[in-house]
């Protein structure tokens, strides 16, 4: 499976922990674990929740597809 998310790049270069990110969320920690492990991914809401969380753009969160 392709990952389809950089959530955890974006969180370790935030310096932010899936903890700290379900917290924030209130999510399940285990949930936020598969989208960092591109297992599962969020729904569009959640993504838009996660990049305004993380004060990114939410294109950040999302690995292209072509170069």
């Amino acid at each position: 499976m392709a990952d389809l998310n950089r959530i955890k790049v974006v969180l370790v270069e935030k310096k932010r922990t899936n903890k700290w990110l379900a917290q924030q969320l209130g999510k399940d920690p285990a949930t936020v674990s598969k989208w960092c492990t591109n297992v599962s991914q969020p729904d569009l809401l959640t993504l838009n929740k996660i990049a305004n969380t993380l004060d990114v753009d939410v294109r950040e969160l999302i690995t292209k597809s072509k170069e």
